[in-house]
Formats: C-alpha cells, structure tokens, sequence
C-alpha cells in the first residue's frame, strides 16, 4: 500500500493523481501516522449542533487544491473559520494509546523536598455562465481560503460546472454527487488564494478549517471519498459531546486493553499497536472500533490511586479535562448553544467526553454515511477494570503495560517532572516503596513492521481476539501479570 501527501474526507475527492479517500479533509498525526493513508476529523456535537473540524495537510501546487464538501445547509461566512495549525496534533495525542511500565517494589528510601512551585504554562474563483442548474447560495473568503456554497438541481450539471470552473475532481463523479442533490444537501467548494497562504520549504501551509451548521441527524458523509482510493483507508474520527458515541449503522467494538506485554514490545509499541488494529480489523471488518471515551469532569489523578469520585483508578491518565476550555472553544464550543460566556465553555468542557472512533475502508465499502448516535458509558483500560464495561461515566483508554524489574535510579525521577507520564503529568510513587510509573503515548514511536511474530510480545491472551500467548519459562525477577 503506497503512502500518499493528499489525504482526502467526505466529498468528490480532488487531484485523481495524488488522493486519499474521504475527500476534504486532510490531516498528518501522530495517532494517525500509525496507519497508511489514515485520515483524521473531529466533531463537536451538541442538540443538533454539530461544528466539524478537519486538517489541511496539502502539499502541492497551490492552483491544484481544491475542496468539496456536502453539507445539510448554506453555510454563511461567519459559520466558517481556520483554527491554529497545532490543534488536530493536541487531540489525537489526547486520544491516542498509552503504553504503561511497572517496575517491582524496592527500597527507593525517603524522597527529596519538594522544589517551589512554579506556574503553568498552560485560514478570485472563475465563475461560468453556462446554466447548468447550479446556483451559488453564498460566497466569502475566510483566511487563504476562497468558499462557495452550491445547490445543484442535478448531480451531472455539478460534475461539469465543477469542472468548467477548474475545480480538479475525478472523472464520473456525478452517480456519487447523486443522492446528496436528492436530498437538497448543499456543498461547501473552496479554493486557495494563493496570495494568501504560507510556505515552508516551498510548499503551501493550509490553515485548518471548521464550520458548524445544525441537522437533526448527526452523520458523517463519507459515500464520496473512495472515488480515488488506491486501497485500504483508516478514518479517525474524534468526537467532543456531552455523551459517548457510536455509529447507529456499523457493528461497534472496543479495542482489546490491558494487554500485558514483553519489555520487547516497548521499543516497537507503535507497530505492534498498528498490529493489534489489523488483527481487530480481521475479525470485525466493517466495524467501528472505539479506542478512546474519557469524562473531562475529573480531578488530576495520582499514580494507582483512586479518583475517589467513581472508585476507578488510570494509569496512565489522560489530563484531568481531555479538551481544555481553549481547546474545546477553538474545536467549536463558543457556537453551540446556550454557550455565551467563558463560564458556560468551561462547563461544557467539564462535562464533554472525547470519543475516538476508527474505521477502515476497501475501495468498494464506503456504500452509506457514518450515522452517529448516543451509546452507554464505558470503563475499560484502567488498573482495576480488567474487562471493560458499563460505568456511570466514560473512563476507556487502549492501556497496555509492561513490567520490569526493581531500577531504584528511576524511584523519584518523575517527582519534579522527570519521566513524567505523557498527558498525565509528572508522576510520583504511591505511598510505599513502589517507583514511578511512566506511560506514553503511541505518538512516542514511530510505525513500522515487528521483528518478531505478533504473539511472542503477549505475556497474558488476547481474548477479545481469540489470541493466545505463548508458553514461557518463568523468570524469578519478573513479576507476573494480573490475572
């Protein structure tokens, strides 16, 4: 499978030479980079608002971009905007997995004083006259982006009106435009001013792009994104509501956690990760797999100590609040509504939990939108939840650990920060004579394949997958995993 620069969601994909599925979106992270052409959106939900958010990666000429969206409404110039380059990099570390190593108890004697405290650091189109029953609904500029809003009366007429007005999409593209001029879906097109926009080491930076409008029904239109597809596609979308969510129009699993593994596995924990996926992909093809639902309502945890809120301990931990008051306006909470101060953002990230869902394409799969809806809570991927289930609130992470012998040069290093936990935040031993636990996210290593075969890295059975560790001779100085 080749690795493309063009990643591509949701709409009539653009540059049939150089694109992913999905068309619209295109994105490069560190969760995503684990997997070939993955592509990455987030979704903030909230009543029947719903703010979309999507990376621009694009790295080619500039004449070349070009972007088409189906949406449910007419977008107007104050419903769009660019947000900072970096936020799609802070939600998909937010949700990506953590790899967790214990080390056995010793003797790490009293620990040093305490230092003092220090504070936080906390984005001209050629119009034809040609009647071709396309109407431009709205147009405006938002950053180096210029946008239309389009109606059509038939799919064909929109095949050719883009294309008469240099808008790069592939060839019979009108049977995929099709069902959304049916159903009166409007499309959001847009084009680069290239006046406008950055370089670096000459290729355009794209700002990313969010717009919001409110539906009943809560989808996700992907039926247009495998029209240049070169193979298997990864979609990861990022959901930020009041509640879980799962597709109402897939089978749903949740990736296999807890999983104990060999020290081996910690220098390859990205392809081993990749592996895992594959391997959960194999059994439920057309599933969506959630590996991420976290409650912001959280006080910060301490290393195996309980949140004394809901009895559930995590380790590693995400922040205390997943998405941040910043972050959750950037990512669209000051236009959902009721939302007119700070105060009412804040609340709205306190209460909001970051859902990751992962799906897979063929080139032939993508046959109906996502349809999302509102599922139960779940705990799963924390010390005292083995096996996931039901909780009163959303606690699941992909969590995977691996254990080493007593090291007392690593006893208080993360008290003052040092090994600190990736998104946790500095991590010291729980009372007693236990050191640190350190955890990263899969963003730590890069992808790759395993130099050894998938189950040799398994120090306990994967049962969600039917896997079975092999058999080992039992080390004295390493101690066994939890059954």
């Amino acid at each position: 499978m080749r690795r493309l620069d063009l990643a591509a969601v949701l709409a009539a994909c653009l540059l049939p030479f150089a694109a992913h599925a999905f068309c619209g979106f295109y994105v490069s992270s560190a969760g995503a980079d684990l997997f070939n052409d993955a592509t990455m959106v987030v979704l903030t939900r909230d009543g029947t608002r719903t703010v979309l958010s999507m990376q621009n990666n694009y790295r080619g000429p500039t004449e070349d971009f070009a972007l088409v969206i189906p949406v449910p409404v007419v977008l107007k110039k104050d419903m769009v905007k660019t947000l900072p380059k970096n936020v799609f990099e802070r939600v998909d570390a937010l949700a990506s997995p953590r790899l967790v190593e214990y080390y056995e108890p010793g003797d790490c004697g009293p620990p040093p004083p305490m230092p003092p405290s220090m504070p936080m650091r906390s984005g001209s189109v050629e119009l034809a006259k040609r009647n071709l029953g396309v109407t431009i609904e709205a147009k405006f500029e938002v950053g180096e982006y210029e946008i239309l809003i389009l109606s059509a009366k038939e799919a064909l007429g929109l095949e050719v009106w883009l294309k008469e007005n240099k808008y790069r999409i592939p060839a019979q593209a009108a049977p995929l435009l099709a069902p959304y001029v049916q159903n009166n879906w409007k499309f959001f097109v847009a084009k680069v001013n290239a006046k406008k926009v950055t370089f670096q080491d000459g290729q355009a930076v794209l700002s990313p792009l969010r717009f919001h409008y409110d539906a009943e029904k809560f989808e996700l239109p992907v039926r247009l994104g495998l029209v240049n597809s070169a193979g298997t596609q990864d979609l990861i979308v990022h959901v930020i509501s009041k509640h879980r969510y799962e597709l109402a129009n897939r089978p749903n699993v949740l990736v296999p956690t807890n999983l104990e593994l060999t020290p081996a596995a910690q220098p390859e924990f990205g392809a081993f990760y990749a592996a895992l996926i594959e391997r959960t992909f194999a059994k439920s093809p057309t599933a969506a797999i959630t590996e991420f639902a976290w409650k912001g309502a959280m006080p910060p945890p301490t290393t195996m100590v309980s949140s004394g809120i809901y009895g559930v301990t995590c380790d590693p931990c995400p922040p205390p609040h997943p998405v941040d008051n910043p972050l959750t306006r950037l990512l669209g909470a000051d236009v959902l509504p009721g939302i007119q101060t700070d105060e009412d953002v804040a609340k709205f990230a306190r209460e909001a939990t970051l859902t990751r869902l992962h799906l897979r394409y063929g080139k032939d799969d993508a046959k109906d939108d996502l349809v999302l809806r509102i599922t139960d809570p779940v705990v799963g991927g924390v010390p005292d939840k083995q096996t996931p289930g039901a909780g009163p609130d959303n606690r699941f992470q992909g969590r995977y650990i691996v254990r080493k012998p007593f090291d007392k040069s690593r006893c208080w290093s993360g008290r003052f920060g040092g090994g600190a936990m990736m998104g946790g935040g500095p991590v010291g031993p729980p009372p007693g004579s236990m050191p640190i636990t350190a955890g990263a996210p899969s963003n730590m290593t890069k992808p790759g394949k395993l130099t050894a075969a998938f189950e040799s890295y398994l120090r306990a059975d994967v049962a969600d997958l039917g896997i079975k560790a092999p058999a080992r001779a039992v080390d004295p100085k390493t101690p066994a995993p939890k059954k």
